[in-house]
């Protein structure tokens, strides 16, 4: 290796979170917390990056000491185009969130989102079974394409989707195969009849946003019901699911454990997922 690139490799690992804007990630109080912890000599921060910056400020990024970042909203589908390695699972859903910048200056690209879903649910909900029945998956976006790979991987017997704009759950059922059916967005009550596991992948009952409405008298008590928003983290879908004798699981932990892989190969020890994680991000 060069000596040149030998020298861009720090003796204290640098690596962030790039996103515009990217005041509200809590990633960095996530890895900080990680990297105190285990009394590693690291960094990890925040990394502004308009979307016309992107190309050039990830090249820079090896030569400046970083060895791998995360990306958030809006380089997800982005960073595809400039990685020179693309993992199979960040191909299939159309996006990455974990960077590692690798000694010889490549960019390795992966999405670790799936990976989060389904930990965070085992961790949460240890007796679920995926394939007893059918899965439904309401939205349609990044997040979406990740929960429905992951639960295909699974072995669901069935997934069900649906999306205001039914398009893009066509193209979800076009790109993952058969087992998807695709349901109306007024159906999309029927969708949750017989499901063993629901899915909220929107962005409806975040904070700022408007609350979920799809009926939900087709839930069967037992059902495992999971809302990708963590903010606020009881959302109104879960509080009636919850309400109906459904055992609910609350979108914190996949941001959580999404970031546990990334942060491996970054700093060289696998973090563990806890209360006191959960305490300090929502801090």
């Amino acid at each position: 290796m060069p000596d040149s690139q030998q020298s861009a490799r720090p003796n204290s690992p640098i690596a962030g979170v790039i996103g515009w804007p990217i005041a509200h990630s809590r990633s960095p109080r996530l890895h900080g917390h990680w990297l105190q912890r285990y009394g590693i000599n690291g960094h990890y921060i925040p990394v502004p990056v308009m979307p016309e910056h992107l190309a050039e400020v990830l090249r820079a990024m090896p030569r400046m000491g970083f060895v791998g970042a995360n990306v958030t909203i809006p380089h997800k589908e982005s960073v595809l185009a400039l990685a020179d390695v693309v993992t199979d699972r960040a191909a299939l859903i159309g996006a990455a969130n974990t960077l590692i910048f690798r000694p010889d200056g490549k960019i390795h690209a992966d999405n670790t989102d799936g990976y989060g879903f389904i930990a965070n649910i085992r961790q949460n909900a240890p007796g679920w079974i995926p394939d007893l029945g059918p899965a439904a998956v309401i939205g349609a976006g990044g997040a979406a394409r990740a929960a429905v790979a992951s639960l295909l991987e699974t072995g669901v017997t069935e997934l069900r989707i649906t999306n205001r704009t039914r398009i893009r759950a066509e193209q979800i059922r076009a790109e993952f195969g058969a087992k998807v059916v695709v349901y109306d967005w007024a159906q999309a009550g029927n969708m949750l009849e017989g499901a063993v596991t629901v899915v909220n992948a929107t962005s409806m009952g975040m904070e700022g946003k408007p609350a979920l409405r799809i009926p939900l008298d087709a839930l069967a008590p037992g059902t495992l019901v999971t809302d990708l928003v963590y903010a606020p983290l009881m959302t109104p879908f879960l509080e009636e699911a919850q309400a109906r004798g459904c055992e609910i699981v609350d979108g914190l932990g996949m941001l959580l454990h999404q970031a546990t892989p990334g942060f491996e190969r970054w700093f060289g020890h696998r973090p563990e997922v806890d209360d006191e994680l959960r305490r300090i991000v929502l801090a």
